[in-house]
């Protein structure tokens, strides 16, 4: 009589079956764990990207208004001013920061003049608007520019004498890369104004 002889070191079809099916609950978690970590770190690197993007370009709005000569006009949203907008610059500009009509981008207008005043004329022909933040975000309840006298105090607009203006703060703001609605980047910046002249 021959006896038959089974092979043991194989696996049925049902264990194979049953290996797979966990090796692919295994990868699917595995997978959403490292998907969601990697898209998590993105959408970090992208705000961190749009807070130093939004710290820049407060720096250099500040740069600009800390070294002013004088105020043409100060409001909520928007100021002239009397400025060096270049280091190169030989003669102060008339600069003007201003939002768009949606408040979704910071402007700034810039016209050279032929000297300083209040002596210089303005050289219309060389207007140039800058964009200072394509992506400007408007916060409810918070203004472009706020300003304060000797004490701190905050002015309300309009100010009838601009010689009281001895600081101002610059609020930024741009939407979140999170792409959340009603999410937003902030920076504040508060400036002293060091070479006002009051007697032009």
């Amino acid at each position: 009589l021959m006896k038959t002889v089974r092979n043991t070191s194989g696996f049925s079809i049902m264990e194979l079956m049953v290996a797979v099916a966990i090796a692919g609950v295994l990868a699917t978690v595995m997978f959403t764990f490292f998907s969601g970590t990697f898209d998590q770190y993105i959408k970090l690197q992208k705000e961190s990207e749009a807070q130093t993007e939004l710290a820049q370009q407060s720096q250099r709005v500040a740069k600009v208004l800390r070294g002013l000569t004088g105020i043409i006009s100060a409001d909520n949203n928007e100021i002239r001013a009397y400025a060096y907008f270049s280091p190169s610059d030989t003669y102060v500009s008339e600069i003007r920061y201003y939002k768009n009509v949606g408040g979704t981008k910071l402007f700034a207008d810039v016209t050279h003049m032929t000297a300083n005043p209040p002596n210089g004329t303005l050289i219309t022909s060389s207007l140039r608007t800058y964009t200072v933040i394509s992506n400007f975000n408007t916060v409810s309840g918070v203004n472009l520019f706020t300003y304060l006298d000797t004490g701190d105090v905050v002015l309300t607009t309009p100010i009838s004498d601009l010689n009281t203006i001895k600081a101002i703060r610059i609020n930024l703001a741009i939407p979140s890369s999170t792409g959340t609605s009603g999410q937003y980047t902030t920076t504040s910046l508060e400036v002293a104004l060091r070479n006002r002249k009051t007697n032009l």
